[in-house]
């Protein structure tokens, strides 16, 4: 098997795995553990999470960092909104406020309204042939070149910033990690990696975006 094949079936194993176990709402994974990580390290001020499933991110931030004040998470999936809201209801370790809204992206959101936005982005390289138009796919897949959903993303980031504001973006190398460094640097973003983990088909960063 070459590893190009190899890796084709890594990606298409991973979906269907993710698929049968989730199938409305993202759950925490290792990617969501350093997204997190990341925002311990550098978040502060009003923080938005985008797409931020079932809200694991949010209601960790709100319990352990201190120089975030406040947290907007979003998420276009109904479901993943309901699931987000429960869990910053439920827990006891919150004191700063968390409030869910349901939208695409940023498209929701005012111009300069945040110091810190954070996304994990659905990334998984997907062939058109084998997705599912629900929910499930919604979250996982970046479409053919796993970047569909990262790209305008990145497009619309400096909109929302506060002056100084950072953006916390998870990128993974099996949406092209030049490509999206590319991408970021056209964008007019300064970049630098706030934690990395690598992993046997994968490596996962999570990079600070400033505006130059």
């Amino acid at each position: 098997m070459t590893n190009e094949k190899a890796h084709t079936d890594t990606i298409d194993s991973t979906l269907a795995e993710r698929r049968k176990i989730e199938t409305t709402v993202y759950q925490p994974a290792e990617d969501s553990a350093l997204l997190a990580d990341a925002i311990h390290e550098q978040g502060r001020g009003r923080l938005l999470e985008v797409g931020t499933g079932s809200g694991w991110v949010a209601t960790t931030t709100a319990a352990d960092v201190d120089a975030v004040t406040e947290i907007v998470a979003s998420d276009l999936n109904p479901h993943a909104c309901h699931a987000a809201a429960q869990r910053a209801a439920s827990s006891d370790d919150t004191t700063t406020p968390v409030s869910v809204i349901q939208g695409d992206l940023l498209t929701p959101f005012d111009a300069n309204s945040f110091e810190t936005v954070a996304f994990n982005p659905p990334y998984l390289p997907t062939d058109p042939d084998v997705e599912w138009d629900d929910w499930m796919e919604h979250a996982l897949s970046g479409g053919p070149s796993g970047r569909e959903v990262i790209e305008p993303f990145i497009d619309s980031l400096n909109r929302v910033l506060a002056p100084d504001g950072i953006g916390l973006v998870l990128v993974s190398s099996l949406a092209g990690y030049e490509e999206v460094i590319r991408y970021i640097e056209t964008a007019g973003f300064e970049h630098s990696v706030v934690i990395e983990e690598s992993y046997p088909f994968e490596t996962l960063s999570v990079l600070t975006l400033r505006q130059q």
